[in-house]
């Protein structure tokens, strides 16, 4: 109870935060931090319970770690590995080194500059995240190389975690503590990964039959805190099994469900986490030692970002993209404070020099959206090759669309662009497609599709894309936002063409409506009207009063259909069990084991796929027949769950 009243105080500021760093577009890790240095011992001074608020605190730290496992998976590093394990692995180790050599050249011991290294070379997971996917740039090449080397460096925080804690004791005592500890770990990993992948599949299947939000919710909090209790008891951390359990639920179909039920838990206690990482801040300190602190920060900025550009060009990034990639990756990140939070109580780093250092990851991270906001204006002052290569591509998008017209620009070439793009050749409608993703544009491209790299929010892609010859323009992807800044530039391109935008619900109908939109179509409320129109056409409703009262409802901006009255099942559906169909073209290359063969001897139905089309010599059958004979050269287009498609693949090459 004597720490009651601390939380509450911590909440209550925390709730103030959030709000006013929310109004202006800020991270709320950064509204927590001032919280904590504003009410900490060495400000305002108004905690008393400070030490029970930070074992809770502490909590923050392995709910974050087991979201990471979640978003661990063996198929994306396998993938991914060579920026993941190349990129990532020498920006974490260069960094390592070239802060413990300053540090070094400045009097600290190595240990000191291995452990302000580890916690230098983070940067922000969630806030750079955040700003990828806002900005549609996941899929970007810089995207891949941000992401691969945010990944590793959520990996790296496992062994710093062991390796810093052991630096305060003597260097035999060390080397026995560390090589017990990665005994331990392999011995623990191993049997958990191999023993409890099956059991976690099974455990959570038995759970899932119950139909029970509640007895979910239990049962993840269960797992979390009971491996992570475990590794503790082995001699490891905490964040290890936190760390553990969510690779063991991240291969399981759960994942989506679990990472949804944690998000609360984990959000709340990482703010607490981040308020007591606020209260070792030394303002007073800080202010008096400002052209330290400004120093650190111009260090921290300058040497990642070169760091990180020579990197990036070392493994074949054009210039443009390196640079974009080093200003994206320069700031710190929330993993360099639970590293700093390790530091302090084992004096490993000087007051002066551990309050500089934290000072400058708060300021790095409140210029990081600053930095990205004007990382393309920076990358065209001083990449001159980056204007050269902008305008090839935009050539070769005019060069694919110069001699049509009257044709369907398709934006978004996800589920629903593709579905679009179907009907359309179906009634002999010629479209444009663009998308950023080049995985599937490949494979898309090879099954015969007419879908082009391309970033639909830029004008002058639209500009190639010639929509001042279209007769419509589809947006398919459901982003308002970016759907906004599509509208936005056809109002000076092109104003008068037709434009359908998707959305996911009514709530955006209006602003994409006033933005120029001609037609805005509503997932949630369309899906709704086809189920009706089947049900009454059952009951005896004529089909010709249907379509009418649907033709009115659609005039009506669907104002008779929204809203509606939440109820427990809102929370808790959601997709548990199966996977859904996707589809994936093979190249048939000379030595496959389909060539020569049929459809019928291949048996592709027992693997739980189909076969949908075949192209060969650019032209594509829409239906395959069983005696339909494969060649080399040809381009097979599967239909099924990812698994099935894996050994489809395997058996059109392999046998």
């Amino acid at each position: 109870m004597e720490t009651l009243p601390t939380i509450l105080m911590l909440l209550g500021a925390s709730v103030c935060s959030v709000i006013v760093f929310r109004a202006v577009n800020l991270p709320p890790v950064l509204g927590y931090l001032l919280v904590g240095t504003l009410i900490g011992p060495h400000a305002l001074n108004l905690v008393d319970g400070f030490v029970g608020a930070q074992h809770l605190a502490e909590f923050g730290v392995v709910f974050l770690m087991f979201s990471i496992g979640l978003e661990f998976s063996l198929p994306k590093l396998h993938a991914m590995k060579r920026i993941v394990f190349g990129l990532g692995l020498l920006q974490v180790l260069l960094s390592l080194l070239l802060v413990c050599a300053i540090a070094v050249a400045l009097g600290l011991s190595w240990q000191s500059g291995i452990a302000l290294g580890g916690a230098l070379a983070m940067s922000s997971t969630a806030v750079l995240t955040k700003l990828l996917s806002e900005r549609l740039e996941l899929d970007s090449p810089h995207g891949r190389e941000v992401m691969g080397v945010l990944l590793f460096q959520d990996l790296a925080v496992v062994p710093l975690l062991i390796l810093i804690p052991s630096f305060s004791e003597s260097p035999e005592q060390m080397a026995t503590r560390l090589g017990l500890a990665a005994l331990k770990a392999v011995l623990v990993l191993s049997v958990v990964l191999f023993l409890g992948q099956r059991l976690m599949n099974q455990w959570f299947f038995i759970v899932a039959r119950g139909k029970s939000a509640e007895l979910f919710m239990l049962n993840v909090l269960l797992v979390t805190l009971g491996l992570a209790y475990l590794t503790e008891l082995a001699g490891l951390s905490l964040a290890l099994g936190a760390f553990v359990a969510g690779i063991l639920i991240s291969e399981t179909q759960y994942r989506h469900h679990v990472e949804e039920d944690i998000k609360p838990f984990r959000d709340v206690l990482m703010g607490l986490f981040f308020i007591t990482i606020g209260m070792l801040l030394d303002a007073p300190l800080v202010l008096a030692n400002a052209p330290l602190v400004l120093g650190v920060l111009a260090a921290l900025l300058t040497l990642k970002f070169a760091l990180m550009v020579g990197l990036s060009r070392l493994f074949g990034a054009t210039p443009g993209n390196a640079l974009r990639t080093g200003l994206w990756l320069c700031a710190g990140g929330e993993f360099g404070f639970v590293l700093l939070s390790l530091m302090g109580p084992l004096g490993l780093v000087p007051p002066l020099a551990l309050q500089a250092v934290l000072a400058a990851l708060v300021l790095s991270m409140l210029l990081a959206p600053v930095i990205v906001h004007y990382s393309n204006r920076i990358v065209l002052r001083f990449a001159a090759s980056e204007w050269l290569m902008r305008s090839m591509q935009l050539t070769r998008l005019a060069a694919q669309t110069i001699n049509t017209e009257k044709h369907v620009v398709i934006c978004g070439y996800g589920r629903s662009g593709q579905h679009l793009a179907r009907f359309m050749e179906q009634e002999a409608v010629t479209y444009v497609a663009l998308d950023l993703d080049p995985e599937r544009i490949r494979e898309a491209a090879a099954a015969g599709e007419n879908v082009i790299f391309g970033d639909a929010t830029r004008r002058e892609t639209l500009l190639a894309a010639g929509v001042s010859r279209a007769s419509v323009l589809i947006i398919a992807f459901a982003d308002t936002r970016a759907a906004a800044r599509v509208l936005e530039h056809l109002r000076g391109l092109a104003p008068e063409l037709p434009v359908v935008a998707r959305t996911l619900d009514e709530r955006d109908i209006r602003p994409l409506q006033q933005a120029g939109a001609a037609e805005v179509v509503p997932e949630t409320l369309e899906a709704s009207m086809v189920l009706a129109a089947h049900a009454l056409r059952h009951v005896g409703v004529p089909t010709i009063q249907v379509v009418e009262r649907f033709q009115q409802t659609r005039r009506a901006g669907y104002r008779t259909l929204r809203g509606f009255f939440p109820g427990k099942s809102d929370l808790e559906e959601e997709t548990i069990g199966g996977e859904e169909a996707r589809l994936h073209s093979i190249l048939l290359v000379a030595g496959a084991h389909a060539v020569g063969r049929t459809l019928a001897e291949l048996a592709m139905q027992q693997l739980g796929v189909e076969v949908t089309a075949v192209r060969r010599r650019n032209i594509r059958a829409l239906e395959p027949s069983a005696e339909t004979r494969f060649r080399t050269g040809d381009v097979v287009v599967l239909l099924g769950p990812p698994a099935a498609l894996a050994a489809a693949e395997q058996r059109l090459l392999q046998g």
